[in-house]
Formats: C-alpha cells, sequence, structure tokens
C-alpha cells in the first residue's frame, strides 16, 4: 500500500462509482435509504443501487451485489433474488450463507481499495448468529481466488477506481487479504 492512503468516504466512493458506471451502465449510487434496493431503470430514471443512510460499507456491498447480478437480473427490482430479513432461521441462514460468499469476497476488495476495514457480515443479528466458520473460510477463499484470476470486468473496473482514490497501490494483492482479519 501507499504511504499517503486515503480512507474513502460514502461521497468519494459515489463519485468513483458514478465515474465508472452512470453513463456506460446509466446506473447510480445514492444513500439515505431506510434499506438497501436496487431499482431498475423506468420512464426517463436510471437503474439505481440504494445503500442504507450514508454507511460506506452498505455502498460497497451493494454494489458487490450489482457487480454479481447479471444483465437479465439487473432487470428486475432487487435482481429477483430471494432475501429473508434479521431473525432467519438456521437453516435460513444457511442458505444466505451460501448466496453471500462471492459478494463478500467482493466487497471485501473494494473495501480494500477503498482504504477502509471489511467485516464478514451475517446480517443476522436477531438470532445472534454471527458468521460461520466456514462462511468466513468460503469468503477467504473466494477472495483470494479472485485475486489470482480476476474479478468480473464491472466489479475489476470499479475496485482500481477506488485505489485511485484511496492510494492502494494493488487491491488484488493476495497478501492484502488475511484469514485471520475475519
Amino acid at each position: 500500500m501507499a504511504c499517503d492512503l486515503r480512507t474513502l468516504d460514502r461521497t468519494a466512493i459515489e463519485e468513483a462509482f458514478h465515474g465508472c458506471f452512470r453513463e456506460s451502465e446509466n446506473t447510480r449510487l445514492q444513500g439515505g435509504a431506510a434499506e438497501p434496493l436496487y431499482r431498475p431503470a423506468r420512464d426517463n430514471e436510471p437503474h439505481c443501487i440504494y445503500y442504507t443512510l450514508d454507511y460506506a460499507a452498505s455502498a460497497l456491498h451493494e454494489v458487490a451485489h450489482w457487480c454479481v447480478a447479471g444483465e437479465e437480473r439487473r432487470r428486475l427490482e432487487d435482481y429477483g433474488y430471494w432475501y429473508a430479513p434479521d431473525g432467519r432461521s438456521e437453516e435460513q441462514q444457511q442458505l444466505f450463507e451460501t448466496v453471500e460468499v462471492r459478494p463478500q469476497a467482493m466487497e471485501w476488495i473494494f473495501n480494500t481499495a477503498a482504504g477502509r476495514q471489511f467485516r464478514v457480515s451475517a446480517d443476522n443479528l436477531t438470532m445472534g448468529l454471527g458468521p460461520s466458520d466456514s462462511f468466513k473460510q468460503a469468503v477467504f477463499e473466494q477472495t483470494r481466488r479472485f485475486c489470482r484470476e480476476g474479478l468480473p470486468p464491472r466489479a475489476a473496473r470499479f475496485a482500481l477506481a477506488l485505489a485511485l482514490r484511496s492510494g492502494v497501490e494493488n487491491p488484488f494483492a493476495e497478501e492484502l487479504y488475511l484469514r485471520q482479519a475475519l
């Protein structure tokens, strides 16, 4: 990492996203939402990724989901994904963790590129179920795989835009991602 690292706030994250995708993908990133939501374009409005309040972590997480979603999914509200809110059963939590590995691995890279700390999330506070060790291991392994094999194009483009703003030299360096950090 460079010596003059900067931790990006939500405004800088939005600016990086808009610089990459506002024109090319007709998509904007917007905070202030009570709950995250992806809304496909309608009328004369662009696609919009809404993230929770003004939380930079929520912005990066929601962009990761957008990067995972294919073209067909991006035509559907919230990508047409299943989501059970906080209070999931143990079985629902296992399903949640299965579908969250790729987005959270991307999110870790985005956080690193933005000079921010990453926390793997089980998103199930009510039930007191934190992220399982197997989930943490899967996120770790997927992150390292992305470092070796590359991110999908939109995710790579965004990570590099964040790194350019924050001063992180190479957000894809495997040694930046340690299992014990999760």
